[in-house]
């Protein structure tokens, strides 16, 4: 059985490498951050901006979710090398499905009869459909 003296200063030199105290006003302020965010999601969907409605949510929820890894999982206080990692990462797949998804109404044959007239001049990040 380990005995635990009660000696604070082995105490705290054996856990010093286990973490770090993140302020409480900086958890607020990143969490008044995302409800702001949230909003804004909330608002831009009630305007029709035409394709960029899709940018800018993806945009909007690829800055929320930094904001969640970076402060509430610690990233932030890890090696930068990571961080620059991950946010490369999540740029490029909001990228990715961006492109996907403006793309996909372009690409998609109907079956039904009279929606072919809908695809006239559509406009995708890669050119107008072929005629």
């Amino acid at each position: 059985m380990a005995s635990y003296s009660a000696d604070s200063s082995t105490h705290d030199s054996a856990h010093s490498s286990l973490g770090h105290v993140v302020p409480v006003w900086l958890l607020a302020a990143v969490f008044g951050a995302l409800l702001v965010l949230t909003c804004l999601t909330v608002a831009v969907a009630h305007v029709d901006l035409g394709n960029m409605n899709l940018y800018l949510a993806l945009g909007i929820a690829t800055v929320k979710a930094s904001l969640v890894v970076l402060f509430f999982m610690h990233l932030f206080w890890d090696r930068p090398f990571n961080a620059m990692i991950f946010i490369g990462c999540l740029l490029f797949v909001s990228l990715f499905i961006g492109i996907t998804l403006t793309d996909q109404r372009a690409s998609n044959v109907s079956a039904v009869g009279g929606e072919g007239s809908a695809m006239q001049g559509v406009h995708t990040p890669l050119g107008s459909p072929k005629k």
